[in-house]
């Protein structure tokens, strides 16, 4: 169990004005972790997520990561308070925000875009993270394709072969990463800072405002942050007109687009099961048919 004294004085500590806890109601915290909305005795309010104090590491690496999209000025995400372990949970304490109601779409594509245009010389991050709660390698490379193939794919492939993923699967899916470069002709994406899992339930709105959070950041191409908008349901369409206002984009995504999905595909398949097996099927035999 976690303790609260304890955790209330980590984060007294961290936000350099002494904290005593007046109320802890539980909050969704995911299919991942858990979570409680803090409030302290002087009104603060601040949103920690908990999870087995093995996971101590993924909550620094998405402290990092909401440092590093922080840093950026384009888009507001919670501030890390602190992160570490309390009793035998391992916690994130972040800013609590007051998330919902609707605001301008155009905004969240416009920010996105000035986020992405933060870039490194490098594919990859510094350190490791997680997407989801499965472990995913940042190790930098100078070349985008190898990275997709090596840190993203084959990672998820062997994981599904120990999974016993049907054959045909991971048959599909090795011949396509040996033919990668054909979905690349002529396009060569620079390293931009990505969320990494940016669908629907990470980004909200507060006081009208976009706000992204439950990052998994790394260098990227960032056509793989607009390919993931657009796998569960999309994002509204002022979105989509707004960011290719500020960045255009290359002719070939539509088709890379589906390379980008299937890396979070087999990952839902690794730690769900079920019918996501015969959905990256299907992508991997249309990326297949471009590539021939």
């Amino acid at each position: 169990m976690t303790n609260p004294g304890i955790l209330a004085q980590i984060i007294g500590k961290a936000t350099g004005r002494p904290f005593s806890i007046a109320d802890l109601d539980g909050a969704g915290g995911g299919c991942i972790n858990r979570a409680s909305v803090m409030t302290g005795k002087d009104g603060r309010r601040f949103f920690v997520k908990f999870n087995s104090a093995r996971r101590v590491e993924m909550f620094a690496a998405e402290s990092e990561g909401l440092q590093a999209i922080e840093a950026t000025q384009a888009i507001r995400v919670p501030h890390a308070i602190a992160h570490g372990v309390a009793g035998d949970n391992a916690f994130l304490a972040l800013e609590w925000l007051g998330l919902g109601g609707r605001g301008d779409a155009a905004e969240l594509g416009r920010q996105l875009a000035a986020m992405h245009r933060a870039t490194s010389t490098t594919f990859g991050w510094h350190r490791d993270n997680t997407i989801g709660s499965t472990p995913q390698s940042n190790t930098p490379s100078m070349d985008w394709i190898e990275f997709w193939r090596e840190r993203r794919l084959r990672p998820q492939i062997e994981l599904a072969r120990a999974s016993k993923a049907p054959h045909r699967l991971i048959e599909k899916v090795e011949g396509l990463m040996a033919r990668l470069d054909a979905l690349f002709s002529g396009y060569r994406p620079v390293p931009s800072l990505l969320h990494g899992d940016l669908w629907g339930g990470n980004f909200a709105w507060c006081d009208g405002h976009p706000v992204l959070f439950d990052p998994a950041v790394y260098f990227g191409d960032r056509e793989a942050d607009l390919a993931m908008t657009e796998l569960f349901g999309g994002f509204p369409a002022g979105f989509y007109a707004a960011y290719r206002e500020v960045w255009p984009l290359d002719p070939g995504y539509p088709v890379r687009r589906g390379l980008y999905n299937l890396y979070h595909i087999l990952n839902h398949f690794n730690l769900f099961g079920g019918g996501y097996a015969g959905q990256a099927e299907s992508m991997t035999e249309a990326l297949l048919a471009e590539v021939d």
